[in-house]
């Protein structure tokens, strides 16, 4: 194939845990040119030879430059928080990718490709699985989420510009390298005996593997059968218990469980004690949030259309994928983890 048949894809956000599985699927196929945008080239894996666009997705000139030449825009690049700073998350996040956007149709972009979750559906209490375009409901108490869902409807209204609109709601991530989310924030909070589980852990968990999440971008770059907005599932081979995930990772990692349950609505209050005390309290981050609880609720989101559309089939366990995000934590003391970004 030759360099002027080969699909130019940009990935964002290319410094980071997913932006970085991205890259290594994308530089692994003959088909594809992969051109990364980070704030500093130097953070980039060291055996990344390809192009690098260096700027801040801050800066308007920079998102103005950033994808020309450009076939697909593989956005990996976020500023986000678990709880509160509504405005910055509209100024740091929202703004700028609706900009990133426009900017993307008017340089001739064929696909922009959003990083999601697939916690932007509604909690249901059924039990029912979640389909790759369920029904959204504002949280009212996590703007990143809620924002996302904004974002999921401005690519729906835009879809019909000229450049096609990819949402992938990812499940949580597990792998070596990812230092946020719940995974991270699980070991040194239960290294202090006051997790307790929630709805006595019987919901189901959506994690995702590294490589899959990487896989499953490069499917969505390669799909030539898409529709103008496409929504898809993104998660692992199967769907554990919080029980089954938390038992494991506190016998890896040799913390102890939790001892006694409280139901979800207990959960919910107690992180909204959390965060309101936060101004007051020591430490960075809250002990618990309002987001954490909703990421534990029950996210059974199966990968059916994404097979079915993208050829997307997860391969890595999450027992495994588990295994290999430990011994990273390890290296570094088990951190606790910071719940927003500088």
């Amino acid at each position: 194939m030759t360099a002027e048949n080969r699909i130019r894809v940009l990935v964002t956000g290319a410094t980071g845990f997913l932006g970085g599985n991205i890259i290594r699927a994308m530089t692994a196929n003959p088909k594809i040119v992969c051109i990364a945008a980070c704030r500093n080239r130097a953070k980039l894996a060291a055996n990344f030879s390809g192009e690098v666009r260096v700027g801040d997705l801050l800066d308007p000139d920079y998102r103005r430059t950033v994808s020309k030449d450009i076939d697909v825009i593989c956005h990996a690049g976020t500023w986000a928080s678990m709880w509160s700073h509504k405005r910055m998350e509209r100024e740091r996040f929202y703004l700028p990718t609706c900009d990133l956007i426009e900017q993307a149709i008017a340089n001739g972009v064929h696909q922009f490709i959003q990083t999601s979750t697939v916690v932007i559906g509604a909690v249901t209490k059924d039990g029912k699985p979640h389909d790759d375009f369920s029904a959204k409901k504002h949280s009212g108490y996590w703007p990143h989420l809620d924002y996302l869902m904004d974002l999921d409807d401005y690519m729906r209204a835009n879809s019909r510009r000229g450049m096609q609109m990819v949402t992938m709601r990812l499940g949580h991530f597990v792998g070596a390298g990812n230092r946020l989310g719940m995974i991270p924030a699980i070991v040194p909070r239960l290294k202090t005996f006051l997790v307790p589980w929630l709805g006595a852990g019987k919901k189901r968990l959506p994690l995702v593997a590294d490589s899959d999440l990487g896989r499953a971008f490069l499917l969505a770059a390669l799909a030539d059968n898409l529709d103008d907005y496409e929504s898809f599932n993104i998660c692992g081979t199967d769907f554990p218990t919080l029980r089954e995930v938390v038992s494991y990772i506190a016998k890896q990692a040799g913390v102890p469980r939790p001892l006694y349950s409280v139901p979800y609505p207990a959960g919910y209050a107690f992180g909204w004690l959390m965060e309101t005390l936060k101004p007051i309290m020591p430490g960075s981050s809250p002990f618990l949030t309002r987001s954490i609880v909703r990421l534990c609720e029950d996210w059974v989101c199966p990968n059916d259309y994404a097979l079915t559309k993208l050829g997307y089939a997860p391969k890595v366990k999450w027992r495994d994928a588990i295994d290999r995000h430990l011994v990273d934590l390890e290296k570094s003391g088990y951190p606790w983890p910071l719940l927003c970004q500088p």
